[in-house]
């Protein structure tokens, strides 16, 4: 049981922003660290119902809610998935061996394409979230960042890595492989059933959506890089939330017309 509360905390610790107790930086401590990722998306889903309730009670508009609901996710994680985005589509843009894209992960500088893409990323997910303001829509897009996590975690332990080294190796060898992805695929099931509870036939189909985005990684991390790291990982989070708002919105606007 130890095993598994600093577990919890090492994830919050590594994942996010939000103060935890001090944890030894050891193996047995990262045993279900990915397992408990999901965790991180329920605080996130949590505080943009906050925020929706706050909004609500002060009579603000959409473009402020949409602001907020963009902002909480970079807040609650200090943007640790956006930056794998950011050094991947930066990788990708440069059309060059597998060996030269994984250097490129690894430079902490950012290029031309990893911010003209991280500005369209946060443009579109801000331009969908003014669309999410109903209660409804605001559970789904809770639930989206913990779909997202359990899809990444469950990622992370089953596709094959792209190297021995790096925090992404870390976190993978010394991970429970068996009960991690157990644990998230249960997590991404039951969401997926609440998505669709709640919100019908488009949160199943903004649950699905993910299942698309990867497997589209999978193909891109074994292709352009040899297999996954952190920042595919990162990568991988980003576009399934940004794809699972987007789906969600598109089929509910669709079956209302």
């Amino acid at each position: 049981m130890k095993n598994v509360f600093r577990s919890i905390v090492m994830s919050f610790s590594m994942f996010s922003k939000l103060p935890m107790p001090r944890v030894e930086w050891r193996q047995e401590n990262m045993r279900y660290a990915l397992a408990a990722l999901p965790l991180i998306g329920a605080v996130i889903g949590l505080l943009i119902w906050g925020w929706q309730a706050l909004c609500g009670c002060l009579g603000s508009g959409d473009i402020l809610y949409a602001a907020g609901a963009t902002l909480i996710p970079l807040a609650v994680t200090g943007g640790i998935h956006l930056d794998g985005f950011c050094d991947t589509v930066d990788a990708l843009s440069s059309h060059a061996d597998a060996e030269k894209k994984r250097a490129i992960l690894k430079d902490p500088n950012a290029g031309a394409f990893a911010v003209i893409w991280c500005g369209a990323y946060l443009l579109l997910y801000f331009a969908l979230a003014t669309e999410a303001r109903e209660i409804q829509d605001v559970l789904m897009l809770g639930l989206i960042h913990l779909i997202s996590r359990a899809v990444t975690g469950f990622c992370s332990l089953t596709f094959p890595a792209s190297g021995s080294q790096g925090l992404f190796a870390t976190f993978n060898g010394s991970a429970d492989k068996i009960v991690s992805a157990i644990i998230t695929a249960v997590v991404f099931a039951g969401a997926g059933f609440s998505a669709v509870f709640f919100a019908g036939i488009p949160g199943g189909a903004s649950a699905f959506s993910t299942v698309l985005c990867a497997l589209a990684v999978y193909f891109i991390a074994k292709r352009q890089f040899n297999g996954m790291s952190g920042d595919i990982s990162g990568f991988l989070l980003q576009i399934s939330e940004l794809f699972m708002l987007l789906t969600y919105i598109i089929v509910k606007r669709v079956m209302f017309l």
